[in-house]
């Protein structure tokens, strides 16, 4: 993957075809397409200065579909056309992300601890790095914020149980990404 001075992911053409060719820009999200709130989600990670690889990982973080959203743009057995797209390490951010039980994972998010993730493709544990925790951490910020900003039935359900989850692990996210979730959730957090 090659370095895009001062342009956020989402404006590196490649990367948007890809996923318009790969159904995104056909599937309902809330807030319009998949296509569009992935470019909104990467790009809120690119006003957060985040490497560049997080923004890309961001970008496609939806590929392999998530624990909340089933849809795929890309079976697992397809892995090796995102890496080459992307690169390795950007398509590992991806998987982690799409790989994520929530539910094993979420409650062993405590502040102070390296949480063990559970990998739902492989129903394997495995720990992240400290760096791919926090890559891991804005994507998840950026992802339910802008869930959040366009479907106020999901925020008023789950907004307040998602700020007191990451405000217990605060210090492992990038302090941007932390100051974007007590922002947009600080006034739902009781």
């Amino acid at each position: 993957m090659s370095e895009i001075p001062n342009e956020p992911a989402s404006a590196n053409r490649p990367f948007t075809e890809f996923l318009r060719a790969h159904g995104a820009a056909d599937m309902p999200h809330p807030g319009g397409t998949l296509l569009a709130h992935l470019i909104r989600v990467s790009d809120r990670l690119a006003e957060w200065g985040v490497p560049l690889a997080v923004q890309v990982a961001g970008l496609c973080h939806a590929t392999y579909g998530t624990d909340g959203f089933a849809p795929s743009l890309l079976d697992l057995a397809d892995r090796a056309i995102l890496v080459e797209l992307i690169g390795e390490g950007a398509e590992a951010l991806v998987y982690r992300y799409a790989s994520c039980d929530r539910s094993a994972t979420y409650p062993r998010l405590r502040g102070g601890e390296q949480p063990v993730f559970r990998d739902r493709f492989a129903g394997a544990d495995c720990q992240p790095t400290g760096e791919e925790l926090r890559a891991f951490l804005d994507i998840t910020a950026a992802n339910e914020l802008d869930v959040f900003r366009h479907n106020a039935e999901l925020a008023d359900r789950h907004a307040p149980a998602f700020y007191r989850l990451l405000e217990s692990v605060r210090a492992l996210m990038s302090p941007a990404a932390w100051d974007a979730v007590r922002g947009d959730l600080g006034d739902r957090a009781s």
